[in-house]
């Protein structure tokens, strides 16, 4: 595999860690990301007293009217019923319900090495919807001086040295303006997913390339199935630095103990 400096020449190779033979198991990346995307839910429920805060009793039968329980000293308004005014919820939501998707350590370390080796597949990342026409080969191995970037100008024309421009721009066309009243709730802005650069040590590249669209920076030590597939959909565009692509071989001697 050849590592390109950031001119975009080739400085040198590396060897291909075997985790990127792992068979592509979408199935079990889905269930993976899935089970990541659960762990961020927030509980929530009911007051067990919301709705019956009242002197609503029902007058039973013999009155020509209903049996609804009717608040008390007044014109027998109806009130603690499901169905009424200010009454309570027939099946309120609960905070005790269980909506963690719990998984296996195993599992989760083979949707890592599947959404590891999508990566290097020309044909999974295009077809996930990256641009990856300038892109010279797959998976994509850079020096680490790239991690010492500070300014965002200069990790932009490293992506461009890269091939990457293509794709960046894709990610600025699709921004918009969310339909919904989500717009009012911290998330205004949708766009697509960018490429993923991965790092052995942040030396000032992730605050660099934080103001990117599309473009997250994670160290090789925190990856995971959910930033490798977003949306449980195999094969994210990712350029890894030679410290994180060495770190692989380390990953791969531990999935082997298992």
């Amino acid at each position: 595999m050849q590592v390109l400096n950031l001119k975009g020449k080739s400085v040198g190779k590396i060897v291909l860690p075997s985790v990127f033979k792992t068979a592509l198991r979408p199935d079990v990346v889905k269930r993976a990301v899935l089970s990541y995307q659960s762990k961020r839910i927030q509980p929530q429920g009911r007051d067990p007293m919301a709705g019956k805060k009242t002197t609503a009793e029902s007058r039973g039968t013999g009155l020509g009217i209903s049996r609804m329980p009717r608040v008390k000293g007044g014109a027998g308004r109806a009130a603690f019923a499901p169905g009424t005014v200010g009454g309570r919820s027939a099946h309120p939501p609960t905070s005790d319900k269980k909506t963690v998707k719990h998984l296996s350590k195993k599992e989760k370390r083979l949707a890592l090495f599947s959404a590891i080796a999508a990566t290097s597949s020309k044909d999974v990342v295009s077809s996930r919807g990256h641009s990856v026409e300038d892109v010279a080969g797959l998976p994509l191995v850079v020096v680490n001086d790239f991690e010492k970037l500070h300014k965002t100008k200069d990790v932009e024309e490293a992506l461009i040295v890269f091939g990457l421009l293509s794709d960046i721009y894709r990610v600025r066309e699709s921004r918009r303006i969310r339909a919904g009243k989500g717009k009012r709730r911290g998330r205004k802005i949708k766009q697509s997913v960018g490429p993923l650069i991965v790092v052995g040590e942040n030396r000032g590249l992730v605050e660099a390339a934080r103001n990117i669209p599309g473009v997250d920076v994670i160290l090789g030590k925190n990856l995971n199935a959910e930033l490798l597939a977003p949306g449980t959909h195999l094969g994210r565009l990712t350029l890894w630095t030679r410290s994180a692509f060495e770190q692989l071989n380390k990953l791969t001697i531990e999935g082997e103990e298992l």
